[in-house]
């Protein structure tokens, strides 16, 4: 390991100061402005070299260590949810219907301590860390902005995220090789017939009937054409037909979403939806059209680096505290960056159920240990620093 100053005890009111301050004053993907300001504000008064405006509202910080050519990215995101906070805390969210529900409060105030703490150290780095503040992760395309904006054209060899997570309790973590968060594909359906009178439906093409079908039969895609020992999910989260009870709609429309962790078993599910929808419709007499409406890669882990950001942790939490099987099926942009930097993505505790900070994320009561933003801010540090070794 690196050898760093990871003393932290002077930080404490500071970081919880930060996260405060920007849970008060969430903002919307691509409306990080505030927020970004903050960012590139800290930055800057480290001395370190700061560039705003990367996908229209992320910063981009440059670490420069005195020796070695090594280079890592260190990424953190800053959006927060279009939802009503519920905590009654006094940082609660001032802004109306917007709070930072899934950590990302957590995660800019982890990632600015992180570069505090590697800007201390600063003569013991062998290269370059460059530090993202994403913003638009919640579905928005942040990291395909700040790519498209330019971000890898310095080629950074390693890649390294942190997730605070409420279902884990504090001072665990979560470090798996491989695939560690599912693809996501949304889809949008739309069936189309003849429509009529409620009380003469043999004179109509009856869509939600078809659409109804079409759901049931897509369930058995899972169960039924995947390998029980591959994973996928197939959910159809709305469904949006007529307006009046004694009228048969000519169009009805279903959207969902579609998890894999393989690129293979996501064709298939996407082949058997087709071919499921255009065999109902076909019996039924409707029309079937599937589009499918953003996509977004797994999360992989490379080995290599997982490795060290496993020792590393070993060390920091501890054999006993760290997780190398924790996989799930929810979705995340950071794999458009993995898809170019081998790296890593980690999970770190921040449940603490005897304080009631246990709702998970996207919840209107989450909330989070504030004890995890000094322990994520030196894992992500150390492990920076390892993997300039």
């Amino acid at each position: 390991m690196a050898s760093l100053d990871l003393e932290t005890e002077t930080l404490r009111q500071e970081a919880v100061k930060l996260r405060r301050n920007l849970h008060r004053h969430p903002e919307l993907g691509f409306e990080e402005i505030r927020t970004a300001g903050i960012v590139a504000d800290y930055l800057r008064d480290l001395g370190i070299d700061t560039e705003t405006g990367v996908g229209r509202t992320g910063v981009v910080g440059k670490l420069e260590g005195v020796e070695g050519e090594g280079h890592v990215l260190i990424r953190v995101d800053m959006d927060a949810l279009p939802i009503q906070e519920e905590t009654n805390a006094d940082y609660a969210s001032q802004v109306p219907g917007v709070m930072h529900a899934c950590g990302h409060d957590g995660h800019t105030t982890i990632g600015l301590m992180a570069a505090k703490l590697l800007a201390r150290n600063r003569t013991g780095l062998k290269g370059q860390v460059m530090l993202v503040f994403q913003p638009a992760e919640e579905g928005l395309g942040g990291a395909r902005a700040m790519l498209e904006d330019g971000l890898l054209t310095s080629q950074p060899s390693r890649a390294l995220a942190l997730h605070l997570w409420n279902q884990a309790p504090l001072g665990k973590v979560a470090i798996t090789s491989g695939p560690v968060l599912a693809s996501a594909d949304g889809f949008k359906i739309l069936v189309s017939g003849k429509g009529g009178h409620g009380a003469v439906p043999h004179l109509a093409n009856d869509v939600i009937v078809a659409a109804c079908q079409m759901v049931s039969a897509f369930q058995t895609i899972t169960s039924r054409s995947i390998d029980p020992m591959e994973t996928a999910v197939l959910s159809v989260g709305k469904i949006n037909a007529g307006n009046a009870a004694n009228v048969l709609p000519e169009r009805a429309e279903l959207t969902g979403t579609i998890r894999t962790y393989d690129s293979g078993v996501r064709d298939l599910v996407v082949t058997r939806l087709q071919d499921i929808g255009e065999g109902i419709a076909r019996a039924m007499g409707v029309v079937f059209e599937l589009e499918l409406t953003s996509s977004t890669p797994p999360v992989v882990n490379y080995q290599a680096v997982t490795r060290i950001a496993q020792d590393t942790a070993r060390e920091m939490f501890g054999v006993e505290n760290v997780d190398e099987g924790h996989r799930i099926m929810a979705s995340e942009d950071m794999s458009l960056i993995l898809e170019q930097i081998p790296g890593c993505y980690i999970f770190l505790g921040s449940a603490n159920a005897e304080k009631g900070l246990d709702y998970p994320h996207h919840h209107p009561r989450f909330d989070f240990d504030e004890k995890a933003l000094l322990l994520g801010a030196k894992l992500l540090a150390q492990t920076a620093a390892d993997c300039l070794e």
